[in-house]
């Protein structure tokens, strides 16, 4: 019997690493020290994360005005959000494992101000875009070159700041990445709402406007693109204030201090394999999450209300409906996020539960087949089970798992392969959100 249980807690194998109280304050030998914790800090990690899938959220809130600009053009209109998913995972996995690859001499500070700067120029040129007129292919070509500028700046930006923050060796920090991921997703939803419901009913939509969702108009798009572009300013000025706090002496002895963009520190590359080994249960657990939870918008965009189409109101029509379902489930993914701030429902120090209850949720697919899939009916009529039930706890569950393995990789490694180990567990989480993106469509038509 006690071999079983130190088979199941992999004491051998995977043993988590805790540091003394004096290592905490100390820094020998090139190892990482554990900074203080500061809510300035946290706060701007939380913004980090905001930037960092602000951008996406964004194409798919402005989805309703690619429609419109792609009205003229069948094939276009129909399969433009496919090509958006396909440009957005294989650019962002392709990065992703280059950018990992590199960790010798690695500056993870450049890679992050990379990703903004990017960003910024791209949203800047989709804001003056919605002033000019263009054929649908030549918008399409356009839109899928912001998009590859756009993914790549999050693959940028994931290696960076999952690497960056790892360096801290201070979970809660991760856990602020994670929120602001997640509040980038219910804001836009929120907006999307909001647009959707201001177009409602009026008479000055052009004839030939698609069925659907009503089309966002120019200025909506505008207000869409320059929010993004504000929003990357304000991230770039933030993290240079926080890298500002972080530049180091040269030696303790001489005030000069090292600019933390410039520091050419040789850095240990750790193997791939030797982070996989160490955070195997973590790694795996993370992929899998997010692989099944890539099913969730392939059936949000088709589940619609279970009420007759002539008793709904504004809110219950598909235009609206569909984005509220968005909503319900960023805010449980937000929920869960919080979630894991709190040390007495952390799973950090149980690997092997996380990832026992990533392969869990592959239930929930099953429950989206109880709901109105296209208006073809539900086997459980009910609107609050789809929102709550299935959206919010869905999301609930990807927030929560998602977040304590990000957040649980640094206690499993060295100090000096924590950067290494931010930056690989990035890794695993796009290759999930990747793969899942190609089994959903075997999901969806099941």
């Amino acid at each position: 019997m006690d071999r079983l249980r130190k088979l199941w807690s992999g004491e051998q194998l995977y043993e988590r690493l805790d540091e003394g109280p004096e290592e905490s304050d100390a820094q020998d030998d090139g190892s990482v020290k554990k900074h203080t914790f500061s809510y300035i800090e946290y706060s701007i990690f939380l913004l980090l994360g905001v930037s960092m899938l602000w951008a996406w959220n964004m194409f798919l809130a402005a989805g309703p005005y690619f429609q419109h600009r792609f009205r003229n053009d069948d094939w276009i209109f129909n399969n433009f959000q496919a090509a958006e998913v396909s440009v957005s995972t294989v650019t962002n996995l392709g990065s992703m494992l280059i950018l990992t690859r590199m960790q010798a001499n690695a500056s993870y500070p450049k890679r992050i101000m990379s990703s903004l700067f990017i960003n910024m120029v791209v949203f800047t040129l989709l804001a003056a875009s919605t002033s000019i007129d263009a054929s649908a292919r030549g918008y399409f070509g356009f839109l899928m070159v912001t998009m590859f500028a756009t993914s790549l700046a999050t693959g940028l930006c994931q290696n960076g700041i999952f690497a960056y923050v790892s360096g801290f060796g201070e979970p809660r920090y991760t856990q602020g990445i994670m929120t602001g991921q997640s509040v980038a997703g219910v804001l836009p939803c929120i907006a999307q709402i909001v647009s959707v419901l201001s177009v409602q009913g009026s008479d000055d939509l052009p004839d030939d406007a698609p069925s659907g969702p009503p089309p966002v108009r120019s200025n909506a798009a505008l207000a869409y693109f320059l929010t993004a572009t504000a929003i990357a300013v304000a991230t770039l000025f933030a993290f240079l204030f926080l890298l500002a706090r972080h530049r180091k002496p040269i030696n303790p002895s001489d005030s000069t201090m090292v600019d933390p963009l410039t520091e050419t520190d040789t850095k240990k590359n750790i193997p791939l394999l030797v982070l996989f080994r160490k955070l195997f249960w973590l790694a795996s657990g993370v992929f899998i999450t997010f692989a099944v939870t890539m099913v969730f918008p392939v059936f949000t965009q088709r589940i619609v209300s279970v009420q007759p189409p002539n008793e709904q109101g504004p809110l219950m029509q598909p235009p609206s409906f569909i984005p509220l379902a968005f909503l319900f489930w960023n805010a449980g993914d937000l929920l869960g996020r919080l979630i894991t701030a709190v040390p007495s429902l952390s799973l950090v120090s149980r690997p092997r539960v996380i990832f026992a209850l990533a392969v869990l949720r592959i239930a929930w697919v099953g429950l989206y087949h109880l709901c109105n899939i296209r208006g073809e009916g539900a086997v459980v009529e009910s609107d609050f089970f789809y929102l709550v039930v299935v959206q919010l706890f869905f999301g609930l569950s990807n927030g929560y798992l998602g977040s304590t393995c990000m957040i649980g990789a640094s206690e499993w490694v060295e100090p000096e392969e924590r950067e290494a180990a931010g930056g690989f567990m990035g890794l695993c989480l796009v290759a999930g959100l990747a793969a899942g993106s190609l089994l959903s469509f075997f999901a969806a038509d099941a």
